[in-house]
């Protein structure tokens, strides 16, 4: 159901802390009325199609990547998500594209909700068609259509169109809420997101 005010989220497949406000946002979407809007953002497009290390990806900085997983699986933990082992990251451009038409065929927050398992919880290549194929497979979205899309890259200039509104707003980080030009940068708890669509009058659902 289309209501009249729209919360518009910046994110990315890959970034942890976009996997962590799932639990949020859903709830937000069962107590107000109020449209979520999903718009994929570049975090790491040079990743290539076989994927890179985590040693590989923060080369260079002094991180601990045990402590920083054993962190994010406290984290995780703490808000009832599954968090499984994963040694590499992932292109996570193949998978923005076809969230596109996932949302189209009203299967969006299934499919966001899918790729963030398939990636943080199984540790899988979302870059890979085959891998991408079965989740579209596991929400029931036409197997043949999920192929055209993957092939004919149909919602490229989708995707395009939204890694430069991320560019044009100075968006750096994600995950990045805004709300009637409000911003909000960083993985916020429920009430904070909560406490910000009260004080724009967003009304509660009846539920």
């Amino acid at each position: 159901m289309a209501y009249p005010q729209k919360l518009e989220i910046f994110s990315d497949y890959i970034w942890p802390w976009c996997y962590f406000i799932t639990g949020s946002i859903e709830r937000l979407q069962k107590d107000f009325e109020i449209n979520i809007q999903w718009t994929a953002f570049p975090l790491h497009p040079d990743t290539p199609e076989q994927g890179r290390t985590l040693e590989e990806l923060f080369a260079g900085r002094n991180i601990d990547i045990d402590q920083m997983m054993d962190h994010l699986r406290q984290v995780a933990s703490q808000l009832g998500l599954p968090f499984g082992e994963r040694k590499k990251t992932f292109n996570s451009r193949l998978a923005q594209e076809l969230g596109k038409f996932a949302e189209l065929e009203g299967k969006g927050d299934e499919f966001h909700k899918a790729v963030f398992n398939a990636y943080f919880v199984d540790g899988q290549n979302i870059g890979k068609t085959s891998v991408l194929l079965e989740i579209g497979e596991s929400i029931h979205l036409n197997s043949k259509n999920v192929q055209k899309v993957i092939r004919e890259r149909t919602y490229k200039d989708a995707v395009d169109s939204d890694w430069k509104r991320s560019y044009e707003l100075g968006v750096t980080a994600v995950p990045t809420f805004l709300f009637n030009h409000q911003r909000l940068v960083g993985a916020q708890s429920f009430e904070t997101l909560k406490k910000l669509l009260r004080s724009n009058n967003v009304n509660k659902r009846n539920l």
